[in-house]
């Protein structure tokens, strides 16, 4: 399994549109919204307001991507012809999934800067600008698209210096983590993960935790814990949890979710049914 599928398998995301057409005025995004967004400037020019309050002059196509609630405001006058497609974005899990966790709060990506973008993006005005049946089922799977094309351009251009995206970004430590990604259940050493990548143990665990930002068994773990959140939210019972993200018994998981989370699997299923 490649390294962006094995990530996908267990946490996807979904979109919905909810604009196309032209911005005048001001449009105000609050936190309380639970949703993360995408904003594609189609033509035209236009002010993003970010929650500091600093302003960016956008003047360009432009793939504008919020993962998580996220205050921010779009302000365009008449003059500006600002054109725009948007859309919510939903991960699964959402603050708890960690491909959502691995990006900042905002991405600002300039068309011309992607050429990946360009085949999802034509698709995706050209359903815009059609009164196709399906449409917004057409261009709801388009957006998601877009979010899988980015993904791609960030790590072939490196644009992340560190955590998980760096790490899969760097072909010896991705091998490492999609085998994590796809086996949480599997007692990994670091010498088997250092195999994985064609490395040497010590360079391996160096290389791991320079990028990534943690050892590699911390970050096993905390995948492990990643999935068992999922997978409480689906009801799933915590013996059978257990046993599929690699612990030896309910009691072990809890110890390590507890460390992780500050919380019991119960206390936390609670609060997140809340």
């Amino acid at each position: 399994m490649d390294r962006l599928s094995s990530l996908l398998t267990h946490f996807g995301m979904s979109a919905g549109l909810y604009h196309s057409g032209a911005l005048c005025g001001v449009a105000a995004f609050e936190t309380g919204d639970q949703v993360g967004y995408i904003h594609v400037l189609r033509e035209g020019s236009m002010t993003l307001r970010l929650a500091d309050n600093s302003e960016v002059k956008l003047t360009e196509p432009t793939v504008m991507v919020f993962p998580r609630p996220y205050r921010h405001r779009m302000i365009a006058d008449e003059t500006e012809h600002a054109r725009l497609v948007c859309a919510t974005l939903r991960f699964d899990g959402g603050e708890n999934n960690p491909l959502a966790a691995a990006l900042p709060d905002v991405l600002l990506l300039p068309v011309a800067e992607a050429p990946i973008l360009d085949g999802a993006l034509s698709w995706l005005f050209e359903e815009a600008l059609a009164s196709n049946c399906g449409r917004e089922a057409v261009m709801g799977r388009l957006f998601e698209l877009l979010i899988v094309q980015m993904l791609r351009h960030l790590m072939a251009s490196h644009a992340m210096t560190s955590g998980m995206m760096a790490g899969l970004a760097d072909l010896r430590l991705a091998r490492a983590m999609t085998m994590m990604h796809a086996e949480p259940e599997r007692a990994w050493s670091v010498a088997e993960l250092a195999a994985e990548a064609n490395m040497s143990r010590a360079s391996f665990a160096a290389s791991f935790r320079a990028v990534v930002g943690q050892t590699p068994a911390d970050y096993l773990t905390s995948w492990r814990i990643s999935l068992a959140q999922k997978r409480l939210r689906e009801g799933r019972p915590i013996a059978l949890i257990a046993d599929e993200v690699g612990y030896e018994s309910p009691s072990a998981l809890a110890r390590a979710f507890r460390r992780k989370t500050g919380a019991s699997p119960r206390e936390w299923q609670a609060a997140a049914n809340a």
